[in-house]
């Protein structure tokens, strides 16, 4: 495994996220006074009534970086709303850095529980409420205080639609602004010049500043400029400004060859060449992104380099340049190997690319479709690289060229053995975001094409836990989707396996659309006409059998959907083909233990059918045909209406048959319960049935024992069983697997108690 499970403490903030009502209750609160850290809005008087979440332990108290976490985890996890925040109350909880990246949910009556804190960095991004308003729920210590602000994606503007950004002064400590991707503007940056005396880090990329002249009045102290995207009105002067904040550590003046979000300006950009000859000026700088950038020279790029010898990161993502030797070639005399590069010129330029860029979708999808070339050499499993990808595609998942190389990238990171190496953590984060790409894009061949190929693997079926349902709804509708026999192979794979792990209430769900039913009866039809015994029929046999498993509703619409003459006819043509007979008669077996269904199943030409196989060579296609004719003839004489096959002459040949199986090694069946029997072991009148009955949950405990052991003692079989056994009027045989059957309980039973 080359990866590590979650820590215990991120084990226990992800259970107490899921499971807030097992661990928290909601009081009500009648006063201002008692909820610190609210105002009016909660309690304006003090007969006026809200509600809070508490923690259900009254002594419960959070540290910070708990608390933070948690909060963090509400947030990502899209669980965090004006009421799930009431909990971090500040006598319970502490928080000094608070990351809401997800806040959307959160109105001004929500976040006012942050007055209370003492917050130090605060990053609340994609707010729905304005920054002044958010600023306008802080405590007087945290606006007194507040070192690092991140607004990004939220909003400025007001009920009159002006950018008011006039809050920010009140920061007067305030060292880091993200304000990108914002209506944020000039006159906004001029306030912050002004106003926050210490301010050293800038983030306006993607905004509505036209002129970054104001940046000279802190070119003593700004540190880090980002101004990606920036669509200045006249480029002439940003680089001479640029070259005059001679405090710059990091700077950010990348484009992406895009329109800006906000379409107000023509793409004017500036001149890179004209900083990069420059060579004295920015001497500290050790980040400069010039990514999108096409007026790159190689030389004056080489010059500036070696000119700055502090210089730890360069950006050519979108950019030629990045293919240059002295930033591929080890062996090349301008190479420095301590200089990472973004860009796509290999493995390591595409990893700092999309470590950087995850925001960026123009540029994660142009790192994509080049990694998509170099995974099919990849021999061990790369799951620092799939931790790269996955980010990216949470982000942007209505960039379709971005999901596109997205789900091309993971099915070659996780295919065959490689996915036994990576943890079931990492591959619930693959399946999930490819079941999302499925979810939006249902009509896209290829891409459909590429989840089925990363879904159909055994470790992801079997070994991680994903929502099965949703996953099993998704390949369904893929299924009837398109008419493609790789990719009809590869859905009814997945639904066989997945239809055995989802409940009986999912099953019936999926089991009651008849066009899931239609597709796969038709697979089947064409297997019969064409005579073709091969993986797909297999699959699709299994997926039916599975969905009809202790399922009425499936079993009804398999019915009429015309799936039984259609099973007599594959019965007819695949003769000796155990495992089509083995599949079809255990779905036929579902279908017989559904009362109603019964008369549905008296056929003469079924009955003699299953009288033939009945003595079939093949233990398994024997024992399903056996439980078929108990289930038909545990009605009694009355329900058998098929005159020509004679009731008593077949159970006197089930009873034959069932005394002379060999116990099988392995398991033959797998049940969900053991309720579809019980009927059958109160057939008094036809031994034989419970002969079936018995022998059955005789096979399952005692070839599983771990498993059908406490299944059947919680389901109070083990009481008609002791029945049976001391009932000298029950048959012999009958009685002797019964007294088996209760010996290898109380073994367990013991086994249990030790």
């Amino acid at each position: 495994m080359y990866d590590s499970p979650n820590s215990l403490q991120e084990t226990c903030v992800d259970f107490i996220c899921k499971n807030l009502e097992a661990v928290c209750e909601t009081t009500t609160i009648t006063s201002q006074s008692s909820m610190q850290g609210f105002d009016g809005d909660y309690a304006s008087s003090p007969v006026e009534k809200a509600t809070k979440l508490v923690f259900r332990d009254s002594d419960t108290y959070i540290h910070s970086e708990i608390s933070e976490q948690l909060l963090t985890n509400l947030s990502e996890s899209g669980r965090l709303s004006d009421h799930t925040i009431t909990l971090f109350d500040p006598s319970t909880t502490r928080l000094r850095h608070v990351i809401l990246r997800n806040a959307s949910a959160l109105t001004t009556k929500g976040l006012r529980m942050l007055r209370g804190h003492k917050i130090s960095d605060l990053e609340a991004t994609g707010l729905k409420v304005t920054v002044n308003d958010l600023i306008g729920c802080l405590g007087e210590w945290t606006l007194q205080n507040l070192r690092s602000l991140n607004v990004a994606r939220s909003t400025f503007m007001d009920g009159s639609r002006y950018c008011v950004v006039v809050a920010l002064s009140k920061l007067r400590n305030l060292q880091c602004l993200n304000v990108s991707c914002t209506e944020f503007n000039r006159h906004g940056l001029e306030i912050v010049v002004e106003d926050l005396p210490h301010l050293e880090s800038l983030d306006i990329s993607c905004t509505r500043v036209d002129d970054i002249t104001p940046l000279r009045k802190c070119r003593d102290r700004l540190k880090l400029l980002t101004m990606y995207n920036l669509k200045v009105s006249c480029s002439d002067n940003v680089i001479p400004v640029l070259l005059d904040l001679h405090e710059l550590r990091l700077l950010d003046v990348s484009d992406e060859k895009d329109n800006h979000p906000f379409g107000m300006f023509t793409p004017a950009r500036s001149k890179v060449t004209d900083f990069l000859r420059a060579v004295d000026k920015v001497p500290h700088l050790t980040s400069l992104d010039i990514s999108g950038k096409e007026d790159i020279s190689s030389s004056e790029l080489r010059q500036f380099i070696h000119h700055h010898p502090q210089l730890k990161f360069l950006g050519l993502t979108h950019s030629e340049v990045c293919h240059d030797e002295g930033f591929t070639n080890p062996r090349h005399p301008d190479y420095r190997p301590t200089l990472l590069v973004a860009g796509t010129a290999n493995e390591s330029q595409i990893m700092e690319a999309l470590r950087r860029y995850a925001h960026r979708p123009l540029y994660v999808q142009k790192c994509l479709f080049t990694l998509f070339r170099l995974t099919p050499e990849f021999s061990h499993a790369r799951v620092d690289i799939i931790k790269l990808v996955l980010p990216g595609m949470q982000l942007h998942p209505q960039q379709f060229g971005l999901q596109m190389a997205a789900t091309a990238c993971l099915y070659n990171l996780t295919k065959g053995d490689l996915a036994q190496k990576i943890h079931p953590n990492i591959l619930l984060r693959v399946v999930d975001l490819t079941l999302t790409a499925m979810e939006t894009y249902p009509n896209h061949y290829q891409l459909q094409k590429n989840t089925l190929l990363t879904l159909c693997s055994d470790r992801i079926l079997q070994d991680v836990g994903f929502d099965k349902y949703r996953c099993a709804k998704l390949v369904m509708n893929c299924l009837c989707a398109f008419d493609d026999a790789s990719m009809n192979r590869m859905s009814v794979a997945i639904c066989s396996i997945l239809a055995a792990k989802i409940s009986t209430n999912e099953t019936s769900l999926l089991g009651a659309q008849p066009q899931y039913m239609k597709k796969l009866l038709s697979i089947v039809r064409s297997k019969v006409e064409t005579r073709s015994v091969d993986i797909t029929i297999k699959f699709t046999l299994s997926a039916l059998w599975n969905l009809t498993d202790e399922s009425p509703t499936t079993c009804s619409v398999f019915l009429e959907e015309g799936g039984m003459a259609l099973f007599l006819e594959v019965l007819e043509t695949f003769q000796d083909e155990s495992a089509v007979e083995t599949k079809v008669l255990g779905l036929v077996n579902n279908i017989a233990e559904v009362t109603q269904l019964r008369p549905r199943l008296m056929v003469a030409k079924f009955l003699l059918i299953l009288r033939k196989l009945l003595h079939s060579k093949h233990i398994d296609v024997s024992y399903f045909a056996a439980g078929i004719i108990a289930h038909l003839a545990s009605d009694g004489p009355e329900g058998w209406i098929v005159t020509t096959v004679s009731r008593t002459a077949l159970l006197q040949e089930l009873g034959e048959a069932v005394l002379s199986w060999q116990t099988p090694e392995g398991e033959m069946v797998a049940y969900r319960s053991f309720h579809p029997f019980f009927p059958l072991l109160t057939c008094h009148g036809a031994f034989q049935v419970q002969l079936w009955a018995v022998w059955a949950i005789q096979h399952v405990c005692t070839k599983n024992v771990k498993r059908y052991c406490p299944m059947l003692l919680k389901e109070q079989g083990n009481i008609l069983l002791e029945k049976l056994y001391t009932d000298q009027e029950v048959d012999s045989n009958v009685r002797t697997i019964c007294g088996g059957i209760l010996r290898v309980l109380s073994a367990e039973r013991m086994d249990l108690t030790l």
